[in-house]
C-alpha cells in the first residue's frame, strides 16, 4: 500500500519533504500582524483575503516559502515573511492550523453547477472532481499538501482559480496541476466553484 501512495505522490509531482516541527503557541505571538488581514483567528473579514484557519501546515508553509522567494508574487504580502526564518514559517503555519475553520454559505442559485464540478469534474472537458485531491468534504490532503477549501472566500477562490488558469499563478509546479485543470474551466464554471466551496462542510 505504502508503494502505491508513494507512485501516486510522485506521478502527481508531490515530494514529501521534512520541515522544522510548528510550535502552536510560538506561532501565535509571531502570527500577530497577520490578523489584519487574515483576521486574528485566521478568519478574514476581507472577501479577497483567504481564510487560514484550519489549513494544512505543510500548505501554508509551502505558500509562505513561495511568497518569499517570489515564486508567489503577492503585493499586500511584499516584505511581510522577508525577516522571518523557516522555524518562524513553520510556528505561524502550526498556529494557523490548529484554529477552529471557517463556515461560510453558498449561493443557492450556484450550488448545483458548483457541486457538480467539485464532486463530479467535468468529463467533456477533461476536468477531474476536485474532491479526488481536495477531500468530499473539502479538509484537503495534509501529506500531499494539497489544501483545505471548505469555508474558504468565494472571491479569493475564483480569484486563484483565474489566477492559475491565466497562467499568474504559476505556483503549482512542474507538474500544472491546477494551471491545467484552471485553463479548462469558464467564468461561469469558476464562479460557481468558488461559491460552492464557500459553503463546503
Amino acid at each position: 500500500m505504502k508503494k502505491v501512495i508513494v507512485s501516486l505522490m510522485l506521478t502527481l509531482g508531490v515530494s514529501v519533504t521534512a520541515h522544522a516541527a510548528g510550535d502552536a503557541q510560538a506561532g501565535a505571538a509571531k502570527a500577530a500582524v497577520c490578523g489584519a488581514c487574515h483576521g486574528a483567528s485566521g478568519v478574514s473579514a476581507a472577501p479577497n483575503f483567504p481564510n487560514l484557519a484550519g489549513q494544512g501546515e505543510r500548505y501554508l508553509i509551502k505558500q509562505m516559502q513561495d511568497v518569499k522567494s517570489g515564486a508567489r508574487p503577492i503585493l499586500e504580502m511584499t516584505g511581510m515573511l522577508d525577516n522571518l526564518s523557516e522555524q518562524d514559517l513553520a510556528d505561524i503555519a502550526a498556529h494557523f492550523a490548529s484554529q477552529t475553520p471557517a463556515q461560510g454559505a453558498a449561493d443557492p442559485a450556484l450550488v448545483e453547477l458548483g457541486e457538480a464540478v467539485y464532486r463530479g469534474g467535468i468529463t467533456a472537458k477533461g476536468v477531474p472532481a476536485c474532491n479526488a485531491c481536495h477531500s468530499p468534504t473539502g479538509k484537503g490532503n495534509e501529506l500531499a499538501g494539497f489544501p483545505a477549501l471548505s469555508g474558504q472566500k468565494a472571491d479569493y477562490t475564483a480569484k486563484q482559480l483565474r489566477a492559475f488558469r491565466e497562467g499568474e499563478r504559476k505556483n503549482d509546479g512542474d507538474t500544472r496541476i491546477m494551471r491545467d485543470i484552471a485553463e479548462k474551466l469558464s467564468n461561469k464554471e469558476v464562479d460557481a466553484l468558488a461559491s460552492f466551496i464557500e459553503g463546503l462542510r
